[in-house]
């Protein structure tokens, strides 16, 4: 499973609004310190917005800043919310496989147990614990974010 440049960007920006705490952080900003085209971004901010991870406000001192508190989202929520089709095969799709042994096959039922088990896995974690830096990391992150405002 690989998942989409999209949802990768999507953790970035929670990443990034939940070291900024309660500051408002600007799309360009965020641009400039992933080197991401702003226009991407925008559409990411967008629908973060409308799944409630993130405020946004217009205006001269507007800006983006999480909607929750880190400790409440939940990093496989994320993944189920950003990636436009999780499923590992077709045939996990409802109404949607063409395959011809999709009533009788077992693999189908493995993958989707497998595939579940992924996401609650994923959902072990808290945007709070996964957008803590740790050691040199955290030192560049810091030093970045500086210099970047």
């Amino acid at each position: 499973m690989r998942f989409t440049t999209y949802t990768d960007y999507s953790l970035r920006v929670l990443m990034y609004l939940a070291r900024s705490s309660n500051e408002t952080t600007t799309i360009t900003e965020l641009s400039d310190f992933f080197k991401i085209s702003r226009n991407h971004l925008v559409k990411i901010v967008h629908h973060l917005g409308l799944i409630g991870y993130i405020k946004t406000t217009r205006g001269r001192s507007g800006g983006i800043r999480l909607a929750k508190l880190a400790k409440d989202i939940k990093l496989g929520d994320v993944v189920n919310q950003t990636e436009p089709d999780s499923n590992l095969l077709e045939c996990l799709t409802p109404n949607a496989s063409s395959c011809v042994i999709d009533k009788q096959c077992r693999l189908k039922g493995i993958l989707a147990t497998a595939q579940r088990e992924f996401i609650e896995g994923l959902n072990k974690y808290s945007l709070q614990q996964f957008a803590t830096p740790t050691g040199k990391t955290k030192d560049l992150f810091k030093s970045v974010m500086i210099h970047s405002k």
